[in-house]
């Protein structure tokens, strides 16, 4: 089976484990940590608020609701010419992005906005069925894209009657990965709710055959390529090298004790297992390649690739020789600290109820295809079968995807009848791959972002950062000004 057409199933119990490609894993892994965040020049202060929402806005059979949560940051708000900057939560806890989102804070004041940061149904503490919310496919049935846009339709409905001055002014949506999915999804679906929306590192297009399904590998090679002339053909060469290793006991003993990990190898599967951790780790590596120092899951230096390329410069090594530079790579993103003793190749797969959610998604709506060749990236040779993975949501949750749902519902890459949206992405992200790189028409807008990993230009002002995400946050403020302007300029035409 290709491991790719395993996207994302699920747990039968929360305990159990995750046969996820690495690509998904990471993806929801951003969203579910707690310990990464882009601290910002100005102090986050923010008040906690819940709305009832109904658990299910497109039916009429029942009336059962549930409390979503929100946050509220009004410091800089003004009621007079001013904004409301509203964050579309995505797979994980508001508190998180709330704090991992500077670029909304920084620009607060110049804006005049009010900060809003919606949670997505299912995760952190807005569960329909509170701790049953993720017992059956039954329970689940509510967690898609379209009710978590409603769900924010009428909060913003509830903001504008229930706090003074905010009915008459614009609102502009923003989100970063799977929330700029959303954030886009919201300005085209409820245009009447927003002004424009900022949807950053968001693909989109990473469904069904609307880009080529191995172009995130490929991108994540190139980021490696790019940091070390001999690195990404090390990492290519590495797969052969273990499945060599790995053919005896002898060799599962030494690969175990040469990459230092916590829990021995013993089978076929523990090496599959480790393939898959080693690869996924890669991909984090790239989509958090950030220009200075961060705490992502565990400390890291600036521009990570680039230390971790600094132990594949000879491709001509033995086996041996081979895996004890990964291990020493590997330890610059486990181990940067120098404070672990061993390796957990379980480490990354996240056991919350983030995880949890995110699987089913990937398993109804959230359909994306991913593959290697082994040719044009450095990773195993990986197809990605429909059919199997469809059998094996089904396993799981007893539910198939719609692998055409999201494209019939959104558009696919038919948009241009909509307006004022801006995709941002940066070029070493390789969710960028799935996402728009080039304008649609003057209003639907992309910025390219040199040098800048995944979302980029919503954390925080940073020193290090490079000038171009400089110029991409002041490309988004002008065109959110543009907006503004507008909004009011109709206001005052219609009195």
């Amino acid at each position: 089976m290709g491991r790719l057409s395993l996207l994302f199933l699920a747990f039968l119990t929360p305990g159990a484990a995750i046969p996820v490609p690495p690509a998904l894993r990471a993806f929801s892994k951003l969203h579910l940590s707690t310990s990464f965040t882009s601290h910002s020049a100005i102090a986050m202060k923010f008040t906690t608020h819940y709305i009832e929402q109904k658990v299910d806005h497109f039916g009429f059979n029942t009336d059962k609701t549930f409390k979503q949560r929100y946050l509220i940051a009004d410091e800089h708000w003004r009621k007079d010419g001013g904004s409301i900057l509203f964050y579309t939560g995505n797979e994980g806890d508001i508190i998180w992005f709330c704090n991992n989102t500077g670029f909304m804070w920084d620009v607060a004041e110049e804006l005049k906005a009010m900060l809003v940061f919606a949670e997505h149904r299912y995760y952190g503490k807005s569960l329909p069925f509170g701790v049953n919310s993720f017992k059956d496919s039954r329970h689940l049935n509510f967690l898609t894209s379209e009710q978590a846009l409603a769900d924010f339709a009428e909060l913003i409905q509830h903001l504008k009657t229930t706090i003074p001055g905010a009915k008459n002014q614009p609102v502009i949506a923003i989100g970063g990965s799977y929330g700029g999915m959303l954030a886009a999804w919201f300005r085209m679906k409820f245009p009447h709710m927003v002004v424009g929306a900022l949807a950053a590192s968001a693909p989109i297009w990473q469904f069904e055959d609307l880009v080529p399904c191995g172009v995130f590998m490929e991108i994540v090679t190139t980021d490696f390529r790019k940091s070390g002339p001999n690195c990404s053909e090390c990492i290519r060469s590495s797969w052969d090298a273990i499945n060599r290793l790995a053919r005896t006991g002898p060799g599962l003993h030494w690969l175990s004790e040469a990459l230092h990990l916590c829990t021995p190898l013993t089978n076929y599967q523990d090496v599959q297992r480790l393939k898959d951790w080693i690869a996924e780790t890669w991909i984090n590596l790239a989509m958090v390649d950030y220009p200075y120092e961060s705490n992502f899951l565990q400390p890291l230096p600036a521009w990570p690739i680039k230390v971790v390329c600094q132990y594949f410069k000879n491709p001509d090594v033995s086996d041996a020789q081979l895996l004890q530079n990964i291990f020493q790579a590997l330890n610059v993103y486990y181990n940067y600290s120098g404070q672990s003793r061993c390796l957990n190749i379980s480490e990354t797969s996240t056991r919350s109820l983030g995880s949890l959610g995110w699987s089913y998604q990937a398993c109804t709506e959230m359909v994306m295809p991913f593959c290697t060749n082994g040719v044009d990236d450095m990773f195993e040779p990986s197809s990605w079968d429909l059919q199997e993975f469809s059998d094996g949501c089904f396993r799981q949750w007893g539910v198939r995807p719609r692998p055409s749902w999201i494209t019939a519902m959104y558009g696919g890459k038919n948009i241009s009848s909509h307006t004022n949206i801006i995709f941002s992405n940066g070029d070493l992200d390789p969710w960028s791959g799935g996402g728009v790189t080039k304008d649609i028409t003057d209003t639907l807008v992309a910025i390219t972002i040199p040098d800048g990993a995944h979302h980029l230009d919503l954390r925080a002002n940073n020193a290090f950062d490079p000038k171009t995400v400089l110029l991409a946050r002041s490309l988004e403020v002008k065109y959110m000004k543009q907006w503004i302007t507008d909004f009011y300029a109709s206001l005052r035409g219609k009195h």
